[in-house]
């Protein structure tokens, strides 16, 4: 396989990650972006904790999907992540305005 071919299938992957991404958001209520990797998800909770005198977040997160082009299965029931860099959690707004628009190559 060439340079060029591994690149070519890289790119497909992510757009079809991207594409099964607009199709799922609509069914999560949140986005969680930690160091490592970008979630979706219904619910989170996320606590901050601290030992020998280091901060460090304790999230877990139920009914997930998973931003990782090398997972066969995206969708997980439950998440636990412990991270010493912050995370980022925002929720989704449940309105249409957030569509791209049709007849694009991403909005088909």
């Amino acid at each position: 396989m060439s340079a060029e071919d591994l690149e070519n299938y890289e790119t497909d992957m992510e757009l079809q990650l991207y594409r099964e991404y607009r199709d799922v958001v609509g069914l999560f209520s949140y986005v969680v972006e930690t160091e490592r990797r970008f979630y979706l998800a219904n619910h989170v909770d996320l606590q901050a904790k601290s030992a020998d005198g280091e901060v460090y977040f304790d999230l877990s997160l139920q009914d997930a999907w998973v931003w990782d082009v090398y997972r066969s299965a995206r969708f997980v029931k439950n998440v636990r992540v412990i991270t010493f860099k912050d995370v980022n959690v925002e929720e989704l707004a449940k309105n249409d305005d957030l569509e791209l628009p049709k007849g694009t190559d991403l909005g088909n």
